[in-house]
């Protein structure tokens, strides 16, 4: 059921709201009849063992792309080179109609981090220009969503394998841990929690093979317990066992309480084991991923994509002087969320994102065209141009 449903049907049992706050994992402070652990502890500061349980509702219903174009431009990078590909999603929140009180993901962007790819694997590298990026995003009304990744490798019939499936995983421990670390930065606040937090509409989506071998999409988040575990670093990826995560046993410097989960065995009893494996599929809450059946573009693609070592997608003022000449519409040119997302970081003529760059992001948002001529008049888009033709002059 949707989160919303979920906090009715709690409010219709009368339970105000007692299990909407966050799992607390930690040592309870200020216990002072013993001293501090690891010499000591007692069962009024311990923290209650964890009982691992599908979740029953999610934060998100539905992750919905506006356009398939978005992907398809994410996917250039693969089908180009072979190697795997990440990407934060950008885009907002809506109503989803239909699940009762539903909430829907919509993706507008693609933003493709710095990374090492290769086919067998993908590694996101710290983005100074995070905050940045995020900034540009808020002046559009944008925010970020989730997160994308590719999970493709060709077969001899130039189709795509299927391997991701009961029989072998959904996403892998370490996928489940990344999930869990970025729907702890972008927790969802509520007011129903006494720290103001409690789980996360942040949504994770891998692009792999089906079972008829075509390229198609899964979208899932990891539940509340998962981030929990994630959030006190007790959970670690098994080295062979991609279905298996592992949570770490006590050490002088941290307390971890037992994790346990349930299964039947081989005679249909229901047994506890300990999480040591974890099975991660406990972890895991599907969410089903489509495009609407009329896309909408809210960005043109024109502009190269951001952190592409490949020839033609470098992002300078020469790309910028390019793109003009095919797009001389102005409110056009400048719909291009990775040309935005370029003057936004580039250095060479910087922009501050609230009094130079924040007026044309909020005609474009506003889709108020006189605005976007308006900022064209300016002395920074003035610059900008003249470094353009110095760029074009060079190459010439």
């Amino acid at each position: 059921m949707s989160f919303h449903s979920y906090l009715r049907k709690l409010k219709r049992e009368k339970t105000k709201f007692a299990s909407i706050e966050d799992i607390n994992l930690k040592i309870k402070p200020g216990c002072t009849t013993h001293p501090p652990w690891p010499e000591s502890i007692c069962s009024a500061c311990q923290p209650n063992a964890l009982t691992l349980n599908r979740q029953t509702y999610r934060h998100v219903d539905h992750i919905e792309f506006e356009s398939p174009s978005i992907v398809d431009e994410f996917l250039a990078y693969w089908r180009t080179t072979g190697s795997q590909r990440a990407g934060h999603l950008y885009g907002r929140y809506e109503k989803f109609t239909q699940t009762p009180l539903g909430i829907k993901a919509v993706v507008v962007a693609i933003y493709e981090p710095p990374q090492e790819c290769s086919r067998d694997h993908v590694r996101i590298i710290p983005d100074e220009n995070e905050g940045r990026i995020d900034a540009v995003a808020k002046g559009l009304g944008l925010a970020r969503v989730g997160w994308i990744f590719t999970d493709l490798v060709s077969d001899t019939s130039g189709q795509v394998k299927h391997f991701r499936n009961i029989d072998s995983h959904f996403l892998s421990s370490q996928e489940c841990i990344t999930a869990g670390f970025f729907q702890n930065k972008f927790a969802n606040a509520t007011k129903l929690s006494s720290n103001g937090k409690h789980g996360s509409k942040f949504v994770t989506v891998c692009v792999t093979g089906s079972k008829d071998k075509q390229v198609h999409m899964e979208g899932y988040q990891v539940s509340n317990q998962c981030m929990a575990l994630v959030r006190e670093n007790v959970l670690v990826p098994t080295k062979d066992a991609p279905e298996f995560g592992y949570v770490r046993e006590s050490s002088s410097k941290q307390y971890v309480p037992d994790v346990f989960y349930k299964e039947k065995d081989k005679y249909g009893n229901e047994v506890t084991k300990m999480g040591r494996p974890l099975p991660v599929e406990y972890l895991l809450v599907d969410i089903p991923v489509a495009t609407p059946k009329t896309p909408v573009q809210t960005f043109s693609t024109g502009f190269p994509v951001e952190n592409r070592p490949m020839e033609g997608h470098l992002q300078d003022f020469a790309a910028l002087a390019s793109l003009k000449q095919k797009m001389p519409n102005l409110p056009e040119f400048f719909r291009d969320f990775h040309l935005l997302i370029y003057l936004g970081t580039q250095t060479i003529q910087p922009l501050s994102l609230e009094e130079e760059l924040g007026p044309l992001l909020a005609a474009l948002r506003d889709e108020k065209t006189e605005l976007v001529y308006d900022w064209a008049e300016s002395s920074h888009w003035r610059n900008i141009e003249l470094l353009m033709q110095n760029f074009n002059d060079g190459y010439q």
